[in-house]
């Protein structure tokens, strides 16, 4: 498991092809995404599955919603972007599920980040590709009114399944030193502000991002 976590890599969307995961695999998938903390017990997720000509069906949702996002886009590029969900033959689209109760809201946002990377693990060990995303589609409000979610649901993230056509290469990793720190009373904290993106700011408290 060890050599597997140091060499796990997201696989290019370029790079995935038929077949997905059969309904059975993609029902232990999703038990094994299921399988993450959770304080409270609250399951604060669900998930919607695209698969098949539901990828195409989904694609007239992806070209209108484009459309209302930028009167001006062509024709290609709305054809483009009705293909999205047709670069991987299984798409498992994780949603948020914010549930009232005494635990930190916060939690229950990680725990659904958690279900999204133990979903590309489970698929990933039986043998498929997997990358996880979000892009435009993620916080389009015609997208979100065709999931039919509402104020307590938000898109985690497009887990894109599929039998992958070479080996992913390697990236550059942070190095450990920059962000990893053992407490002391008079320790120099490691934030990893060396990875800062330029021109980037570090938000102020609270901030909230933009979503639209």
């Amino acid at each position: 498991m060890i050599d597997y976590f140091l060499t796990r890599r997201s696989t290019k969307l370029a790079h995935m092809t038929q077949p997905g995961p059969t309904h059975e695999e993609i029902e232990t998938i999703l038990k094994v995404g299921a399988r993450t903390p959770d304080h409270g017990k609250y399951v604060p997720w669900y998930f919607i599955v695209f698969e098949g000509t539901a990828r195409n069906e989904f694609g007239q949702v992806l070209r209108h919603a484009y459309a209302q996002r930028d009167p001006d886009a062509t024709d290609a590029k709305l054809d483009l972007e009705s293909e999205k969900f047709l670069r991987a033959p299984t798409i498992i689209a994780v949603i948020s599920r914010i549930k009232r109760g005494k635990h930190p809201q916060w939690e229950q946002i990680l725990s659904a980040g958690a279900v999204c990377m133990n979903i590309c693990h489970a698929a990933n060990s039986l043998g498929y590709g997997t990358n996880w995303l979000s892009e435009w589609i993620a916080y389009d409000p015609h997208i979100r009114t065709s999931l039919k979610l509402d104020d307590h649901d938000h898109i985690a993230g497009f887990i894109y399944i599929g039998t992958p056509t070479q080996k992913n290469e390697e990236r550059e990793r942070p190095n450990m030193a920059h962000i990893t720190n053992f407490w002391s009373k008079d320790f120099e904290p490691q934030k990893g502000d060396a990875y800062e993106m330029e021109n980037s700011e570090i938000p102020p408290p609270g901030f909230t991002p933009r979503t639209a």
